[in-house]
């Protein structure tokens, strides 16, 4: 199917009927997020319908396998295209698939690296822990942490967006990027320990980058200057690193701690409060009942619609249905 298919289908409807636009998405995660940013562009003149794209029959998964080579060529004003950015934002277009991201006026793209960095913005985590915990006091600063890591990552990965504008990105993959930003287990006590710890592991094999690439000096500082045009600062490095490392190993790993400190906190404030040993069996019950689960209450976290990259989300689609 593509665009012209489904406008034609909009032409057989009554003329005071909503249009139908379809998009589709690479993933069932992708579902919400998408009609979070799709919503508010519904009108009495048109409405959305978020789908995974099929082929024969089948679901196709994936920007590359559905969306990309797939759908891309009958993208149009009914049916639009929503994906990760990944790398490809970054590298501006050196393959085909990044130009496809960037130049086609249908495709639509998180500027974030995917859906879990923005799930994971760091103003909005203190909120992620206080829908968790029911405890609305903070035993550690999570943006701090966040702005602190990204800090220190940022020279090495204006390295890796580097090779990935190369025919020599294989010499340093996303893989060996993420082994070098690891934190490990985190600790809220050692959490300035950590930031040390990656920073002196980013120190150490940038210095190993600058020996195996004497004459990238000039190109280096020129694109580290391009990247914080494009977005990338150095305190919000990590909405741009792979989502999955930063959801499920660092993000999530720390707000388990965070969690923990403040269920604590809450348990043992409910058992000085209670006056008697079955009123403080029935509210530490009650308590318990009502926490959240962190990576349920993450996926499901709006808080990114603070964030830069949402409102770089917006102003596309609001610039490309007006056009309309």
């Amino acid at each position: 199917m593509s665009s012209e298919w489904f406008e034609a289908a909009n032409k057989l409807r009554p003329s005071s009927s909503r249009r139908r636009i379809v998009v589709y998405v690479e993933s069932y995660d992708d579902i919400f997020f998408w009609r979070s940013m799709l919503s508010r562009f519904e009108d009495e003149t048109r409405y959305f319908e978020i789908l995974l794209p099929t082929r024969v029959g089948k679901l196709e998964r994936g920007k590359k396998s559905a969306i990309m080579n797939l759908l891309t060529k009958h993208t149009g004003q009914y049916m639009l295209a929503c994906v990760d950015a990944d790398y490809d934002y970054l590298i501006q277009g050196v393959t085909p698939t990044s130009y496809e991201l960037i130049n086609n006026r249908y495709v639509f793209h998180t500027y974030a690296y995917a859906i879990e960095n923005l799930q994971c913005f760091a103003e909005s985590l203190r909120e992620v822990c206080v829908a968790v915990t029911l405890n609305d006091r903070e035993v550690f600063n999570c943006a701090e942490y966040l702005r602190q890591y990204s800090q220190a990552i940022f020279p090495l990965f204006v390295w890796s967006i580097w090779h990935y504008r190369r025919p020599e990105y294989r010499d340093f993959t996303i893989t060996d990027f993420n082994h070098v930003i690891e934190t490990g287990n985190f600790t809220i006590e050692k959490a300035e320990t950590i930031i040390q710890n990656v920073r002196r592991k980013v120190g150490s094999r940038i210095g190993q980058l600058q020996k195996a690439h004497p004459d990238a000096k000039q190109s280096y500082l020129e694109l580290k200057e391009e990247l914080k045009q494009l977005g990338v600062t150095p305190d919000t490095t990590y909405l741009y690193i792979q989502g999955h490392h930063l959801f499920d190993k660092v993000v999530v790993p720390m707000l388990k701690k965070v969690c923990e400190k403040l269920i604590r906190q809450r348990e043992e404030e409910i058992r000085y409060q209670s006056q008697h040993t079955t009123q403080r069996r029935n509210e530490l019950s009650c308590y318990q009942r009502s926490l959240g689960n962190i990576e349920f209450t993450l996926k499901k976290n709006l808080g990114y619609f603070r964030s830069v990259p949402v409102s770089r989300i917006q102003a596309d689609l609001e610039r490309e249905l007006k056009r309309k």
